[in-house]
């Protein structure tokens, strides 16, 4: 089981290693707008298009590192007085009974939507531009990489949780 959660670990751990550089290209895309729009008159709307489903997926991975971060919002005023065993105890509660459960209904009541939109490869309403289907797919990898996180922290809590 180690070995299983081992490997979960790193493939969370490397998914977010990857998807942390997208925050460069989505600044050089909202900085790009402007002057692409004032100047080069021209692929603003692309460049907005592409900023979009870039930053669908930034976030999508920006929840699950600040949950491994610890450096989301936490209702914790109370929970500091309590001591490292029930605090660990607490976390593994929250992610089986909120997060567990939230995961899977976001991808199970988000099957027909996704899958619709990336059968077809959705484009964007608007401008016509391929990859809006990457923005729903970005639900699916927010959805799992939360069900991922919270399967290794009810298994194996993080040293600084642990009694």
């Amino acid at each position: 089981m180690d070995a299983w959660l081992d490997l979960l670990n790193r493939f969370i751990a490397a998914a977010l290693r990857a998807l942390q550089w997208l925050i460069l290209p989505v600044v050089l895309l909202l900085f790009l707008q402007w002057p692409l729009r004032d100047i080069v008159r021209s692929h603003s709307r692309e460049a907005n298009d592409l900023g979009q489903w870039i930053f669908a997926l930034y976030v999508a991975a920006s929840v699950t590192a600040a949950t491994r971060a610890r450096t989301h919002l936490a209702a914790d005023m109370v929970a500091r007085r309590y001591g490292r065993a029930m605090r660990a105890f607490l976390m593994r509660c929250g992610a089986a009974c909120g997060l567990i459960p939230w995961a899977l209904l976001v991808l199970i009541a988000s099957k027909n939507l996704v899958l619709s939109s990336l059968v077809s490869l959705e484009a964007f309403p608007d401008t016509y531009n391929p990859g809006y289907f990457i923005i729903k797919i970005a639900l699916w990898v927010l959805a799992g990489l939360v069900l991922a996180q919270a399967v290794l922290d009810i298994a194996r809590p993080r040293p600084e949780s642990a009694a």
